[in-house]
């Protein structure tokens, strides 16, 4: 479990296979084999680090149903440790399960981004929603998607700043969404 509150930007080394390498020093204070962290929103889990890199094994559904699958080395990368449950929750509850992909229309600050018309359910005004890995308060709802007004601190620690139009983003919904909406269909008519 993560709060969408990004640590450090990465950046990827090399991409071997499904062998991902991503250079970073912060998310490697207290590595252990094993251990997750998310990569733009999407929880990885650690097999191998040095003093200032670490390695994840990246299965072929993973590349192909988040924006890892289009990553190249010297892309920087949103990088998150799990939560503790003694830290603060400063975002929200974010499991590192990518729902889909959305592409950015209009880059930050006023960001826009369009998603499959079956997901905007589960997005609604000022409800939370992960972007890569970050965890967004939601502006304002649209037929094609979504918008956020990302402040300039959001925009200078994390990728959200660095991206434009056309940009492929990890899009994961609120979570508690998805289990009342799972939980209520059984009492459906």
């Amino acid at each position: 479990m993560f709060t969408g509150i990004v640590e450090e930007l990465g950046t990827v080394a090399s991409r071997s296979g499904p062998r991902l390498r991503i250079t970073a020093t912060t998310v490697l204070s207290d590595v252990e084999m094993g251990a997750s962290i998310a990569v733009n929103g999407t929880c990885l889990t650690v097999v191998a680090w040095g003093d200032d890199w670490w390695e994840a094994d990246v299965v072929e559904e993973t590349y192909a149903r988040t924006s890892l699958g289009a990553l190249q080395p010297g892309d920087r990368v949103n990088l998150e440790r799990p939560v503790r449950l003694a830290d603060r929750l400063g975002g929200h509850l974010v499991q590192g399960h990518v729902d889909a992909v959305g592409t950015i229309v209009t880059p930050a600050p006023d960001l826009k981004v369009t998603v499959a018309p079956e997901l905007l359910r589960y997005i609604v005004h000022k409800g939370s929603v992960t972007v890569d890995g970050v965890s967004l308060t939601v502006a304002a709802v649209h037929p094609d998607g979504f918008s956020i007004a990302v402040i300039p601190h959001t925009a200078e620690v994390t990728t959200l700043g660095r991206k434009g139009p056309s940009d492929p983003v990890n899009i994961e919904l609120d979570v508690i969404a998805k289990y009342v909406e799972s939980l209520l269909e059984g009492h459906k008519p």
